[in-house]
């Protein structure tokens, strides 16, 4: 069977690049390895994770801010398996309709190892079984898979990655995180609402640190409201398990070793590109040591008609880079002149309250000597946020210190992650910290708090503070 474009791995960014190739008139196939479409983000990653945060959120309202609403109940408990069952039903939601989607644009899919024959032919491997299909063009969108450091084994029962923890039978007594990242804070987060005492290990000296400094500072304050124990500048050196518990070991700045025992213990020190399996080496593609495919601005690798999408490839490894990515190919194979500003890729992290950035961080300024001037406002003093109890965190612009154009902006604060969007408008258009500062705000709203930032970076001209 012969295609126009074929995409191997169907999570964000193969689904979407697939779709933006049948709408433009492509035939297409995509291949996938397991029995589900939507890759790791819709079926043990973004999305039972979100299920899991909205669940736990519920609970530790209920049991600390109803009464002071007058809500007055009896003591709630965790139907622990209720809330899994919820989980695994918005994912079954979700990779159901990824398969609505591929029928309705009449792609082909199909289900097994795709792996390179030749840089022209995908042969794909199910239970016993193998095709070859033919195709002019190819996308890699294969993902990632979580990573670990080299002295820890997952043994996927006490040791275990995020894909374990979105499934426990149980909530701990005692979670050890390593690692202060996205993915463990958020897991951390499920299980700390839901009665855990919750360790997190992070080797760099603040939370959160591809971010801006001052959010990881805000959320561990707020993290430690909420119960965790965290050890910054910690260096692990040994994960064991000993009967039902784990020992982990860490060195603390001054060289001293700490002894943690929990329950379980995540790992969750990043992700690495999955490209096993893909015979690679039979198509010619170049891969770096780090397993990355290597790429040019256009996605392409170095053999022409294969490119590469998504976590596989360099950059930050986020479900809307990929997508972005998926439409950015499919619309270069239809001669068509898209473009990504990488620098407007916003991250989220989906605590509460919520973190998200965009653009230059001040490290960054700093680092690159770059004026510029500042401006902040606190959730505390927005109206919106008294009303909902909602009031840790703030909003922080950075602006050029000439022309006053927007450099940044970075926030933790109820509502984070959908309100970084105005943000990332604001500066594809290259609008000023004025320019917010001037634009009328629904009263009252979590996004007047952008606009008080931006009021604050320009002559501290912020009213509510």
């Amino acid at each position: 069977m012969k295609y126009d474009v074929t995409i191997i791995g169907s999570g964000p960014g193969g689904y979407v690049a697939a779709i933006r190739c049948a709408q433009l008139g492509f035939k297409t196939a995509i291949v996938e390895k397991y029995s589900t479409l939507g890759g790791t983000c819709l079926n043990v990653g973004c999305i039972p994770s979100k299920a899991l945060l909205d669940s736990s959120e519920h609970f530790h309202n209920a049991v600390h801010t109803f009464k002071a609403h007058g809500i007055d109940i009896q003591v709630p408990k965790v139907n622990f398996q209720q809330m899994i069952k919820r989980k695994d039903e918005v994912v079954d939601q979700s990779t159901g309709g990824i398969d609505f989607l591929m029928k309705k644009n009449k792609i082909d899919v199909f289900h097994g190892l795709g792996s390179f024959s030749d840089s022209h032919s995908i042969k794909i491997s199910s239970e016993g079984t193998n095709k070859t299909i033919t195709t002019d063009k190819v996308i890699i969108a294969t993902g990632s898979k979580p990573a670990t450091l080299p002295f820890i084994k997952i043994d996927k029962n006490k040791i275990i990655t995020s894909t374990e923890a979105l499934n426990l039978k149980e909530v701990p007594n005692h979670l050890i995180v390593i690692g202060g990242g996205a993915i463990g804070l958020e897991i951390g987060s499920v299980f700390a609402r839901l009665g855990a005492k919750v360790s997190v290990i992070e080797f760099l000296d603040n939370l959160i640190p591809t971010m801006d400094g001052t959010l990881g500072k805000e959320l561990k304050k707020v993290l430690k409201k909420l119960g965790f124990d965290i050890y910054l500048t910690h260096k692990v050196t040994n994960v064991q398990v000993k009967g039902t518990k784990v020992t982990v070991i860490a060195e603390t700045p001054k060289g001293q070793n700490v002894e943690i025992k929990g329950d379980y213990c995540l790992v969750s020190v990043g992700r690495r590109p999955y490209t096993d399996g893909l015979g690679l080496e039979n198509a010619g593609v170049k891969v770096a040591d780090n397993a990355q495919i290597e790429v040019n601005d256009h996605l392409q690798t170095n053999v022409e008609h294969i490119y590469a999408i998504g976590d596989v490839i360099k950059g930050a490894m986020l479900a809307h880079k990929a997508e972005e990515e998926g439409i950015l190919v499919a619309e270069q194979l239809a001669n068509q002149k898209p473009h990504i500003n990488y620098r407007l890729i916003p991250g989220v992290v989906y605590t509460w309250p919520e973190v998200a950035g965009v653009g230059y961080t001040e490290e960054e300024l700093k680092e690159s000597g770059r004026a510029y001037k500042t401006g902040s406002f606190p959730f505390r003093a927005s109206g919106r946020a008294r009303a909902s109890m909602d009031i840790d965190g703030l909003i922080k612009v950075l602006a050029d210190k000439t022309t006053d154009e927007i450099l940044g902006v970075h926030m933790i604060g109820p509502r984070a992650a959908d309100m970084i969007a105005e943000a990332v408008v604001a500066m594809e258009f290259r609008a000023s910290a004025e320019d917010i500062g001037r634009m009328s705000h629904a009263h009252p709203t979590f996004t007047e708090a952008l606009k008080e930032a931006c009021l604050a970076a320009t002559d501290n001209r912020a009213i509510h503070v």
